[in-house]
C-alpha cells in the first residue's frame, strides 16, 4: 500500500518529518495521545492513516487504540478538509427563520452536502446545532466569521469572498 505521502519510503520519511519533530516533543506515554494528534493535525490538516500508524508505534499503542480515540472525538478528522471551514446553524432561530433555505443554497453553490469537502479543497460544510448568535438567525459561520441575517440569495456573494 503506498503512504498518504504519494511515494515510496524516502517520500514518507520526508512526509512525516515534521510529525517526528512534533513527537520529540513529547514523553512516550499514552496520556499525550490527544495532544499529540492535536498537534499532528494542526500540521497535516488532518489524520492520515501514516501519521496514526507513526503516533500509535511510538506510544506503543495498537493502531486500533489510536483510532479509536480519532473516531470518538469530533474534532479530529480523517480526510483532508477545506481551507475553509463553513458551519451553517440549524438550531432553533435559525431553523425557524429559514435556515434549511440557507443551507440548501449553499450546497447548490458548493455542489456538496453537509459532511462533504470540495473537491478543490476550498470548503468543508457542516451544519451545526447552534452557533449562539440567535438573534442575527439564520447565521453560518465561515471559520471565525459570523454571517448572520442570511437569505439564500445572500450565500453567492458571500462565498465569492473566500474564494
Amino acid at each position: 500500500m503506498a503512504c498518504s505521502c504519494g511515494g515510496g519510503k524516502e517520500s514518507l520519511n520526508k512526509y512525516l518529518a515534521p510529525l517526528r519533530e512534533i513527537l520529540e516533543g513529547y514523553e512516550k506515554d499514552e496520556k499525550y495521545l490527544i495532544p499529540i494528534l492535536q498537534d499532528a493535525q494542526d500540521e497535516y490538516g488532518y489524520l492520515p492513516e501514516d501519521v496514526l500508524k507513526e503516533i500509535a508505534t511510538f506510544l506503543d499503542m495498537s493502531l486500533s487504540q489510536v483510532y479509536g480515540v480519532v473516531t470518538f472525538y469530533t474534532q479530529f478528522h480523517l480526510e483532508p478538509r477545506g481551507k475553509n471551514i463553513l458551519r451553517v446553524c440549524m438550531g432553533t432561530a435559525c431553523h425557524v427563520r429559514g435556515g434549511a433555505e440557507v443551507l440548501q443554497a449553499v450546497q447548490d453553490e458548493l455542489g456538496i452536502e453537509n459532511g462533504e469537502t470540495t473537491e478543490d479543497l476550498k470548503f468543508t460544510l457542516e451544519t451545526v446545532a447552534c452557533i449562539g448568535a440567535c438573534g442575527l438567525a439564520p447565521v453560518m459561520m465561515i471559520n471565525d466569521d459570523t454571517h448572520g441575517r442570511l437569505t439564500p440569495e445572500k450565500v453567492k456573494d458571500i462565498l465569492k469572498e473566500y474564494i
